[in-house]
């Protein structure tokens, strides 16, 4: 049975994701006193001062003094301690929009018009009320401060309603300003709440009263967000619009007081000043989180720490340097930025591409029209990257390429584009390919009109071109230098692989190939360029030999990346069909397969091989997946041609630990290791396994023993007995210790005193059965000195018998016979031969067994000796020949 797809690599986390469209919560803390901001990216919470992920993209956010409260679609969520889920509540038909925490109960509200108060310990419905969509939609909620038991609802219809929650009545209603509420927020001052209107409108309203106290217009578009500053001696609000401006109003005197343009690249979402400081929260639906502080003249704050993203999807992603820390994408926001693997607090954003810096920095990101398109495809070094610029990049449509400084973290000195295209630029000529030598001096970029141009990094003048006019017909699909600056390679559109010198910039080698290239990767180690086509199959070749050396294909979609593992034994493609591929090189067989929700836009693989990174169709975050081959046990086995991949689920914010799902023991099944056979083949000389020391050593025992003999006997204290002995008598007396008599005879006939043992039984039973298994792995366990002691017993002197000695010989017979254990066989003869060799050569019956066994070993060993001297000659000429 085919064993699960996504095996060889385990979901890990994003990396990238800080904010959604949801606005965030804050929330204080008692014990700890400290703030806590809570932010929904995808199916996670963050937490900063991270949840586990939901099943669906969260859609709702609400915060209380204990827990934090997520919902998905119609079911909500109560997180503790920011991770664990405690409660659930299901009860909902329709998808939940609005929450609001209400002392020991949470309320909430979906699209239906149905509002739900939940006990949040036993998570039963407290109260339901239903509303009438065309009269009453709600839109907003609100606790008023101070006021018991009640809630104030906003409507689309632009009328507000007071309820008491735990008498179920509505206690006012006021008829509103005839436009959708947006937003209802908690004034400072008791009784004042501020209503947020889709037409633009600020009403700080008394609601106690009835009444109006000041009105505010802002002309961006509907209020998306409203805060107050707090308990610092400043009354300002602060209130958002969907195009990403912050507007400040003065309460004292009624009027704006500052605006904060572009604070965010899209709606604001959430904002909430910290309650006693002079900070503001903002995110948006940008990626971004920003804290502002308000402690500059004018009252305008400016950004005091940010998490940040991008802001459309990344589009090509690289490791940069060797330690596998970091990540540089390129997104379609125009952005270069730089993502760690290791902490957030490490990212950076090398900013986006302009045609004049100065000049963009003066109009401000919203009005500049110099920014350059997105970048599409980029290549890095970290070689001299401290001197001066270290990467390199094209931008989509457009023929300059421009470096970058990572140590800077801004765009770099030069933009590189041929000299006649320096006065005017060309409308349908881009640059379609770049790389940057492994020394970090040069760039080489390709066009789409086939010209291949080399440039100096440092400088960025230009250092000549490949061939006389271009390189190639069509365009240029891809270029790779080789690590010592040898040869440039070079794929067009016509279907060709080209190889020119570096220095000298001569054709040196021209391949035809079977289908136009789509694009080309090589990896420098190990010389070995992966090339994937318009027809979607994948071509490896050795550009030492210059052939292609593997072809693989089964993409059903177009192929948008390629990435090599670091010893350049995989190849890990991704395509339009939604799976991801691992090709084992040196088989040349599929060895991992899997399907995501939404293609792979770009891969790469860490240098260090712990992660697979990945970037997917319209989303923002990069992809970790675990190497699970370097800490637990993967078949690498080929999967079958008709193998049909599973769906595998994208990783979440938080890191994944990597748990076997059940069912796994099928793979498990697959994965017992292998274990070798004592004997592969009965015409093979088999040695054993034993260490060197049990056997080698035999022969040279009289010598050890000789060498670790004492010099003098261990002498060992007379010790007192513990009945002194007295002789009889009426007056008692201790008795004179006797010496010892040493009259007994040292010389034993062990043969009367022996036992036998359970080696010498072994023996005796295999003369009738023959099976000589027994008393070997008997003696193979035995250490050298043992074998000694057991090989003497076989005489008749030590308490053996000629028939036992017999036996022996018969045994060595059977493992020559067999041919296993060979060196052991060698090691036991030679042993017995040097303690018995009298007894031997005056028996005829032993003598007849070793003049047998004799003839044996002479005839194995010349067949050994002819195969091992042709070894010897076939290696010595590989050595010396000149090939």
């Amino acid at each position: 049975m085919a064993r699960e797809g996504g095996g060889l690599f385990a979901g890990f986390r994003v990396l990238g994701r800080f904010s959604g469209h949801v606005p965030h919560v804050l929330r204080y803390h008692g014990r700890h006193r400290e703030f806590y901001l809570g932010t929904a990216v995808g199916g996670s919470v963050h937490t900063y001062n991270v949840s586990n992920a939901l099943p669906q993209d969260i859609t709702c956010l609400a915060a209380d003094r204990m827990l934090l409260f997520a919902s998905y679609d119609n079911i909500l969520h109560a997180f503790a301690r920011n991770k664990e889920v405690v409660h659930t509540y299901e009860g909902h038909k329709a998808k939940i929009h609005l929450l609001q925490p209400f002392g020991d109960h949470i309320i909430s509200v979906d699209v239906d018009n149905v509002l739900i108060v939940w006990n949040i310990e036993s998570e039963e419905e407290y109260l339901q009320v239903d509303f009438d969509k065309a009269t009453f939609a709600v839109s907003a909620i609100l606790h008023p401060s101070t006021y018991l038991n009640k809630i104030l609802l906003g409507s689309e219809q632009g009328s507000l309603q007071l309820w008491n929650i735990r008498s179920n009545k509505l206690l006012y209603s006021f008829p509103g300003w005839h436009f959708k509420v947006t937003t209802l927020e908690q004034a400072p001052a008791v009784d004042v709440v501020a209503v947020g209107l889709v037409s633009g409108h600020i009403i700080v309203h008394n609601i106690k009263f009835d009444e109006t106290l000041m009105k505010f217009q802002q002309d961006w578009g509907p209020i998306t967000a409203i805060s107050f500053r707090t308990a610092d001696g400043h009354p300002v609000m602060a209130a958002g619009s969907p195009i990403g401006h912050i507007a400040l109003w003065d309460l004292e005197e009624k009027k704006l007081m500052c605006q904060m343009e572009a604070a965010h690249s899209t709606a604001i979402a959430g904002m909430s000043f910290v309650p006693g400081e002079p900070l503001l929260i903002t995110n948006g639906a940008d990626n971004a989180i920003r804290v502002w502080i308000f402690d500059g003249p004018g009252g305008t704050g400016r950004v005091l720490r940010s998490r940040m993203g991008h802001s459309a999807p990344p589009t090509k992603i690289r490791y940069h340097g060797q330690n596998g820390e970091q990540i540089l994408s390129a997104g379609q926001d125009g952005t270069l930025q730089s993502f760690s693997t290791v902490h957030e607090k490490f990212n950076k954003s090398l900013g986006r591409g302009s045609i004049n810096k100065k000049k963009s920095k003066k109009k401000g990101l919203k009005l500049d029209t110099m920014v350059l398109p997105p970048i599409t495809v980029f290549a890095s070094e970290v070689a001299h990257e401290s001197d001066w610029d270290g990467i390199v990049a094209c931008h989509q449509g457009y023929i300059t390429c421009t470096t970058w400084n990572y140590q800077k973290t801004s765009m770099g000195a030069h933009k590189l584009r041929p000299e006649e295209f320096s006065k005017h630029k060309p409308i349908d000529i881009y640059a379609t390919a770049v790389d940057i030598t492994s020394c970090g001096n040069f760039a080489v970029i390709g066009l789409s009109t086939g010209q291949v141009d080399v440039y100096n990094m440092q400088s960025g003048i230009h250092r000549g071109h490949c061939g006389k006019e271009r390189a190639h017909e069509g365009a240029i699909r891809g270029i790779a230098v080789d690590g010592l600056n040898q040869l440039v390679i070079t794929a067009g559109s016509e279907g060709l692989i080209k190889f020119w010198k570096f220095k000298t910039k001569d054709l040196v080698y021209s391949t035809e190939l079977s289908s136009s290239p789509s694009g080309i990767l090589l990896h420098r180690d190990s010389g070995i360029l992966g090339i994937a086509f318009d027809d979607f199959s994948i071509s490896v070749l050795d550009i030492e030999t210059r052939k292609i050396v593997r072809t693989f294909s089964g993409h059903h979609g177009r192929i948008n990346d390629m990435t090599f593992s670091p010893d350049g034994r995989w190849l890990i493609t991704s395509s339009m069909d939604c799976t991801i591929k691992t090709w084992d090189l040196p088989s040349g067989c599929l060895i991992d397969c899997f399907l995501v929700d939404s293609a792979a836009v770009s891969l790469t693989m860490s240098p260090t091989g712990d992660f697979l990174a990945s970037t997917h169709v319209d989303d923002l975050g990069i992809y970790l997946w675990s190497n699970r081959f370097l800490y637990s046990l993967v078949s690498l086995r080929p999967l079958p041609t008709d193998y049909q991949p599973s769906m595998v689920t994208r990783p979440s914010t938080c890191p994944v630990q990597d748990v076997d799902m059940e069912g796994d023991e099928e793979t498990c099944d697959e994965m017992i290791e292998y274990v070798s056979p004592e004997q592969l083949g009965e015409q093979l000389v088999t040695l054993s396994s034993l260490p060197e020391s049990r056997w080698k050593n035999l022969l040279s025992l009289d010598v050890i023993k000789k060498k670790n003999k004492p010099r003098e006997p261990p002498k060992v204290p007379k010790s007192a007995p513990f009945f002194i002995p007295t002789i009889p008598g009426l007056i008692p007396r201790y008795s004179a210790p006797e010496e010892e008599k040493d009259t007994q005879s040292k010389v034993v006939n062990l043969g009367v005193l022996a036992q036998k043992s359970d080696f010498y039984i072994h023996l005796e039973e295999a003369l009738s059965t023959n099976e000589y298994t027994a008393p070997l792995n008997l003696l193979k366990s035995f250490g050298p000195s043992n074998i000694e002691i057991e090989l003497r017993g076989l005489a008749p002197e030590g308490g053996g018998s000629m028939e036992v000695m017999q036996s022996f010989l018969r045994m060595i017979e059977m493992m020559l016979n067999k041919k296993y254990n060979f060196e052991l066989a060698q090691a036991y003869l030679a042993l017995f031969l040097k303690l018995h060799l009298k007894i031997l050569s005056s028996e005829p019956i032993l003598l007849e067994e070793v003049s047998r066994l004799s003839t044996q070993i002479e005839e194995t060993w010349i067949h050994l000796q002819t195969l091992f001297n042709q070894s010897l000659c076939v290696l010595t000429y590989v050595k010396s020949a000149l090939l």
